[in-house]
């Protein structure tokens, strides 16, 4: 399918003054887009590799989203995390899950002042910009169940009174796949909420020896190029990527073919698909690809943009039945499947009209 289409311009402005204020306006948007290149060149001054990770944990920061890294210890989950909170600028937490942590450690809680012989509320660690959640799989549910209203509704229930939330906030967690001792698997409401789920892979052999070279001596200090001003204009520009009717029908395919498998070609997953991703995926699929297209550099989104993330997005969300669990089917493959038989549509923008 292939459908020609003016790509949208933004509006012009007219007169000196609204003339001026756009090419103030422009200029803006050219430093923001700017720093943003400048904030992944400072984090891959210090993480080796893994472009696959910095690039989905800049997209979550443009979507507004929450980041999931899943891998074996030692690939570089907390540092990259970390170094990112360091570039963007803004306020950092790291909070380090363990099976004894109460709500109250991370959200907050009321504490009695004898001098004042009133209760205050005393905020958590969770009042950041960034919170990083090392090894969250850690925390029993009580924990993970109070951090729904932090990722879902950015504010914080204590004492009968809301908190909101600095913006931006974003959660970026780590996780150990392989641990199975004092592990409380997250819940699929929870995984739900995460924007991205991305598997960590341990690094090549020539990024091994580079890591050698770069972090055994003194290792790269990453410099503060964001701030969070900035990062919401840039989260507003992400916002205002255009994106074709045709690229939304395709996202909705992707998504019904999780859910109705036989209906779209894909009849031999009936009995693999328990459940398929929820709506947020759909919104998902759209925020991130937005995302990854302003970071390439474009202000449309593309059918592979969308394929680029799919996988990130979907496959966490993904409930499978007993049998595929007993299989050990990953649910990865069936994203991939499925992006193999649902045909994108081909976009062609007109740029020569003005």
């Amino acid at each position: 399918m292939t459908v020609a289409s003016e790509r949208p311009e933004p509006g012009r402005a007219s007169g000196g003054r609204d003339d001026a204020a756009g090419a103030d306006l422009e200029s803006l948007r050219r430093t923001d887009l700017e720093s943003l290149h400048n904030a992944l060149v400072q984090v891959r001054r210090v993480i080796v590799g893994q472009d696959h990770m910095v690039e989905r944990l800049l997209a979550a920061l443009l979507a507004r989203g929450h980041c999931l890294l899943e891998g074996v210890p030692g690939v570089a989950k907390t540092l990259a995390a970390s170094t990112l909170a360091t570039v963007v600028g803004g306020t950092f937490a790291r909070v380090q899950f363990t099976p004894d942590l109460v709500p109250s450690d991370i959200v907050g809680t009321r504490v009695y002042h004898p001098g004042t012989e009133r209760f205050d509320v005393e905020l958590g660690p969770v009042f950041v910009n960034f919170l990083l959640a090392d090894e969250i799989n850690r925390a029993p549910a009580k924990v993970q169940s109070a951090l729904l209203e932090v990722m879902a509704e950015r504010q914080v229930t204590l004492a009968g009174r809301t908190h909101p939330l600095p913006r931006p906030f974003v959660v970026l967690a780590t996780q150990n796949p392989i641990e199975s001792e004092g592990v409380y698997p997250l819940p699929e409401v929870q995984r739900d909420r995460f924007l991205f789920r991305v598997r960590v892979a341990h690094p090549s052999a020539h990024e091994e020896l580079e890591i050698l070279h770069r972090m055994s001596v003194r290792p790269p200090v990453p410099e503060p190029v964001l701030d969070p001003g900035r990062l919401l204009r840039l989260q507003d520009m992400a916002e205002e990527v255009s994106v074709h009717q045709l690229v939304a029908d395709y996202v909705v395919r992707l998504v019904m073919a999780t859910r109705m498998p036989a209906e779209y070609g894909l009849a031999e997953l009936a009995e693999t698909i328990e459940i398929g991703v929820s709506p947020r995926a759909t919104l998902g699929l759209i925020a991130a690809g937005r995302a990854l297209a302003l970071l390439r550099g474009r202000d449309y989104l593309l059918p592979d943009d969308v394929r680029d993330v799919a996988v990130d997005v979907m496959a966490h969300r993904l409930m499978l039945t007993f049998d595929a669990l007993a299989d050990e089917i990953d649910p990865a493959e069936v994203v991939r499947r499925i992006l193999q038989v649902v045909p994108p549509p081909l976009v062609v923008w007109n740029r020569e009209r003005r």
